[in-house]
């Protein structure tokens, strides 16, 4: 198969701003995700005036990766299979590798996250011959650009044969953009194109390297005799972009959109907007938004069968209803937004989004990785000046429970966990996670002694209990930096510190809005949708600590007078609602498993990411981010008991 050109990267780094600085600078945008702070002081969420463009759309999962890495399960093994049921696997065993999962005909195509990286023989988008359904075969790799990944597939019949799309991110310095292949023969994919995405405003483009973005979800329409596809390009200004490809081998930027249009509708040239006044009011208000994770840009986009009706999960701009009859000139039919009763805890983050195929029915999906922060190790911390000592940050549940028992504890702590293993705390074991910019990492390694609670162990703060030399001081977070606790609790005769977090504001996760748009210019909140764990602000019972209840991806199928929505739930697996009555959600069925014994077989715990439904067949493929490819029968009425019927 044909490696796909490599292109030069553009900057990600403004180098140039001091020169505009004086012109404007937009107000303060905090953000209050634990997850997301460098350290205890407030930051900043970063836009044009502090030199950076965008962070990964996904940085939030892969936090929550690391955060959840060292916590040991105590959730029951449960099996659920209502109405669904394994046919068969295309195994892949990797941790996090797996992303979005698309079908044509007897073929199903799989991407690639980080880890493989691009320049991996293992990385790229894995081609499965799925005519067995009950023994996927795979048959080839399209291999990811170097330096890159990708995260998501779409492949469909076009005039020019049948093409494959696979959105390009760099996680190791690779290029932006997407490839472009002909799959006529899955077997032998044929690369047509490589495609650099660029921010759509020239000044921006000239003054700050705005080029060479990654694309993270793509569309691919056709009107008429033309051929399109649609990107998301994690850009600043018109992050919708629709590429005409009825020549494959000649994408061309023929339009555009952002969110940006909302707050400023009076602009009409935003390609050769050059008002720098005007483009810090469009940055600010586009990195603002709702509850934790404030932005308002585009993540994902569902375009109609007729090609003439896109819908944008906009994250806090909200769920917009676009007319691109004119691919040229995009128009905003209506927003959709209900931030109070839209989920249960103020977010927006419209995340994936699917109509019905009337149109009157939407089903959009919330992402939030903001969940159980009072039980769960923050992730990405740095200790930033330096610190004297090894040391982790673990959950605002583990720093209670020291708090309690502060002193008369022993035992150690790795990179992962916090474990005791003698006095008040014994068997205790904790999840953490190191502190990154370590000058004494812990690495594979432990260090050993006794665990004493000092308090904030900020300058002037007291030190509440003695410290014996080369004890494990735990301290609480906030007042001050992580190196100044490290460096006091050093002083005090620490070895090791364990800081452990200060927010006991535990929020759910996230789950579905079902908008009634039997008029499409006003769209009405019909009704939300969660489950057990989604809802729960706390693990245990049925829901793992380990695990991710966020919804992901959705797809809606209307069929014999039903309509039905199929959802990736991570670690509640596949679900399916009927919707028929969008005031009124029903679940009808749901794959989920659990249990060493599965997780033996899937190389981890469950974790569903991407979803396609064959139309008009009961077969679903889903995808796991640990164990690769599933591929699931639909029954009716009844549990499944066997896919391979």
């Amino acid at each position: 198969m044909k490696q796909p050109k490599a292109f030069t990267p553009g900057l990600a780094i403004i180098s140039t701003f001091m020169a505009f600085s004086v012109l404007a600078t937009p107000p303060p945008l905090v953000s209050d995700d634990p997850h997301e702070e460098t350290h205890d002081e407030s930051q900043p969420l970063l836009g044009i005036s502090d030199g950076h463009v965008r962070s990964d759309p996904s940085a939030p999962l892969m936090e929550h990766d690391a955060a959840v890495a060292g916590i040991i399960s105590d959730a029951p093994f449960a099996k659920v299979t209502k109405n669904l049921a394994e046919a068969g696997r295309g195994e892949r065993l990797s941790p996090n590798s797996t992303t979005d999962v698309w079908a044509l005909g007897n073929y199903a195509y799989t991407g690639t996250f980080n880890s493989p990286c691009g320049g991996d023989p293992e990385a790229g988008i894995w081609i499965w011959d799925v005519r067995n359904k009950t023994n996927p075969e795979r048959v080839g790799i399209i291999q990811s650009p170097t330096g890159s990944r990708t995260n998501d597939v779409r492949v469909a019949s076009m005039g020019s044969g049948d093409i494959l799309v696979h959105s390009n991110e760099s996680c190791a310095g690779g290029p932006g953009g997407y490839e472009i292949y002909n799959v006529d023969d899955p077997s032998n994919p044929v690369h047509l194109a490589s495609v650099q995405t660029d921010d759509v405003n020239l000044f921006l483009r000239d003054n700050f390297g705005f080029t060479d973005f990654g694309v993270h979800n793509l569309w691919l329409f056709t009107q008429g005799a033309k051929d399109y596809v649609a990107a998301t390009v994690e850009s600043e200004i018109g992050n919708f972009q629709i590429f005409d490809i009825t020549d494959p081998t000649n994408p061309t930027l023929v339009g555009f959109w952002g969110a940006e249009q909302l707050h400023l509708p009076d602009i009409t040239d935003w390609v050769n907007l050059s008002d720098f006044g005007v483009i810090l009011d469009a940055d600010a208000y586009l990195f603002s938004g709702f509850g934790a994770s404030q932005n308002r840009f585009l993540h994902d986009v569902t375009i109609t069968a007729d090609g003439t009706r896109a819908y944008l999960a906009n994250w806090d701009a909200g769920l917009v209803l676009l007319d691109i009859s004119d691919p040229a000139n995009p128009q905003v039919v209506s927003v959709a937004l209900d931030p109070a009763n839209g989920s249960l805890d103020g977010e927006v983050n419209s995340h994936s989004v699917w109509p019905s195929e009337d149109g009157t029915i939407v089903v959009e999906g919330e992402e939030d990785f903001s969940a159980w922060e009072a039980t769960i190790a923050p992730g990405n911390v740095t200790f930033g000046n330096g610190n004297p000592i090894p040391g982790v940050i673990a959950a605002t549940s583990t720093g209670d429970a020291f708090e309690a028992s502060q002193t008369g504890n022993a035992g150690f702590i790795t990179a992962s966990s916090v474990e005791v293993t003698s006095g008040p705390l014994t068997d205790s074991v904790f999840g953490a996670n190191e502190f990154s910019g370590n000058n004494f990492p812990l690495g594979a390694g432990s260090y050993s002694g006794n665990f004493v609670w000092i308090g904030q162990a900020c300058n002037g703060d007291p030190i509440l209990n003695p410290l014996g030399a080369g004890d494990i001081a735990v301290v609480r977070r906030g007042a001050c930096t992580f190196a100044e606790k490290s460096v006091n609790a050093s002083n005090a005769g620490a070895g090791a510190i364990v800081v452990t977090n200060n927010n006991s504001n535990s929020t759910p996760w996230s789950g579905l809005r079902i908008w009634n748009y039997s008029d499409p210019a006003n769209p009405i909140l019909a009704s939300i949708f969660d489950t057990e764990c989604s809802a729960s602000t706390a693990p245990g019972g049925n829901c793992d600590a380990r695990g991710t209840y966020s919804s992901h991806n959705v797809l809606v199928e209307t069929s014999d007078g039903r309509v039905k929505a199929y959802i990736s739930w991570y670690s509640d697996g596949v679900v399916v609602l009927d919707v028929t009555n969008p005031y009124d959600p029903v679940e009808v069925a749901r794959y989920h498993r659990a249990g060493t014994e599965f997780e033996a077989e899937n190389g981890g715990i469950q974790d569903i990411w991407g979803i396609y439904k064959v139309p008009n067949e009961p077969w679903i493929y889903a995808s796991d981010r640990n164990g690769g490819l599933y591929i699931l029968k639909e029954y009716g009425s009844g549990s499944a008991k066997n896919g391979r019927d």
